[in-house]
């Protein structure tokens, strides 16, 4: 092999991979970008007068000066107060209602929380639960004005589940967590996604510090460890109920499994259920989940055990 070659085949060589690098590093702003620029206004939203509740609507203002859409479900005396989240793109705070009604008959007051731009509240940026804890903790001191030391329980589903989990890891005021659906980290789901969308593992695997590379840029240094697997360190004794679907097509069941990898101690204040079928929320029918007696158990049962 001549001089000649070997230099055009070094040459070809350094643009694949420079190419490759390149595309590695601008793949997390592209993808990344479209999803959480700009405000999030849900198709559906629903009305709480439709499941025959009277609910006080509440505007919170967070320690970052965003303005959120609250209502607030009263009961007399609550056993734990819930803070209920919607997700990024699915479903609305208001979804909830129906959980909302019927932990309500059993004693359980609800505040339905629309996380920073979504829905009614202000913003026009998504911060893939970097800064979203933020909005909990507005919700938890709002509760801690009115009720005193109440119980209080983040309940979130999808991205409203990573800023439960988060806010657990940061405020030790708030009592517990129960999730749906949440993701482990942004590159855990970024990488995934890559991989089970048809991309080689090792693409997959080697794009993860190019997307932290990206949330570190976009959110700030100072917030490289907020992501579920790394607050879950941080809950101590606290109770928590983890639920993910076996076959979730939209945040794969391995981000539980990595999640469930960090919890602290012997886990015995950790809950977890995989539930058969694809289903992201988990529960068979969301906006009624009476309608789905098992999975109000998984709910109601975590709840009495570790609060009465």
């Amino acid at each position: 092999m001549g001089r000649v070659t070997k230099l055009v085949i070094l040459v070809a060589v350094f643009v694949v991979l420079t190419g490759s690098v390149v595309i590695l590093a601008f793949l997390p702003y592209l993808a990344t970008n479209s999803v959480i620029h700009g405000h999030i206004a849900y198709e559906t939203v629903y009305d709480y007068k439709e499941w025959g509740l009277e609910a006080r609507p509440l505007s919170l203002l967070t320690e970052d000066g965003y303005k959120l859409a609250a209502w607030e479900l009263d009961v007399d005396e609550p056993k734990a107060v819930i803070i209920f989240l919607g997700g990024l793109n699915h479903p609305p705070v208001s979804a909830f209602w129906g959980h909302a009604r019927a932990l309500g008959e059993l004693g359980y007051g609800a505040l339905l929380v629309e996380m920073r731009s979504h829905g009614e509240s202000s913003g026009e940026q998504v911060y893939l639960g970097y800064a979203e804890h933020l909005d909990v903790l507005a919700g938890l001191e709002y509760i801690r004005d009115r009720y005193g030391d109440v119980p209080v329980i983040a309940f979130g589903a999808d991205l409203g589940g990573v800023a439960a989990i988060n806010a657990a890891g940061l405020y030790p005021d708030l009592t517990g967590v129960i999730s749906i659906g949440a993701f482990s980290s942004w590159a855990d789901l970024f990488g995934d996604n890559l991989y089970f969308s048809g991309a080689p593992l090792l693409i997959a695997v080697l794009e993860k510090p190019f997307v932290q590379l990206y949330t570190l840029t976009k959110f700030g240094f100072d917030h490289r460890g907020l992501y579920p697997k790394k607050q879950i360190t941080k809950l101590g004794t606290r109770p928590a109920l983890l639920m993910h679907s076996e076959d979730d097509t939209f945040v794969s069941v391995l981000n539980l499994e990595r999640i469930m990898e960090r919890v602290p101690g012997s886990g015995e204040n950790v809950e977890i259920w995989i539930r058969e079928g694809e289903e992201h929320l988990v529960c068979k029918d969301f906006l009624y989940p009476e309608n789905d007696p098992e999975y109000l158990e998984r709910i109601l049962g975590f709840l009495e055990r570790h609060l009465n």
